[in-house]
């Protein structure tokens, strides 16, 4: 009798038809109807950090912290704006990362950043 009710039931299971979901009606913000540029959510569609919110796009990296052998996108010395570079006194002959506000300076040959600068009061 067992292996009657237990054999029924395989078969309805292997009967149903499968369920599809219908494009479009999913919730949440990272359902592609709801998602703007390369996925993002809306508000973050167009920042420069691809889908990272500004606070947390500036903890990218800390102090000690190596940066990545593949990493492009160092700033020169001059990208920096000269307001700041006196005013913080951000030292020559580093390697610096200069985006949203802070400058980070890296130590070339170790890859290693030394110092993070917040540029905003």
């Amino acid at each position: 009798m067992r292996m009657l009710i237990f054999m029924a039931g395989a078969i309805a299971i292997a009967a149903a038809p499968p369920a599809f979901a219908k494009p479009g009606k999913g919730k949440g913000p990272h359902h592609a109807t709801h998602a703007g540029a390369h996925g993002c959510p809306p508000g973050l569609a167009k920042k420069r950090n691809g889908c990272l919110p500004p606070g947390q796009a500036r903890k990218l990296f800390g102090v000690g912290q190596r940066i990545p052998t593949g990493y492009r996108h160092y700033s020169s010395y001059d990208a920096i704006p000269a307001a700041y570079r006196d005013r913080f006194g951000i030292p020559t002959g580093q390697r610096y990362i200069y985006r949203d506000d802070t400058v980070y300076v890296v130590d070339p040959t170790t890859r290693l950043v030394s110092r993070i600068f917040d540029l905003i009061d």
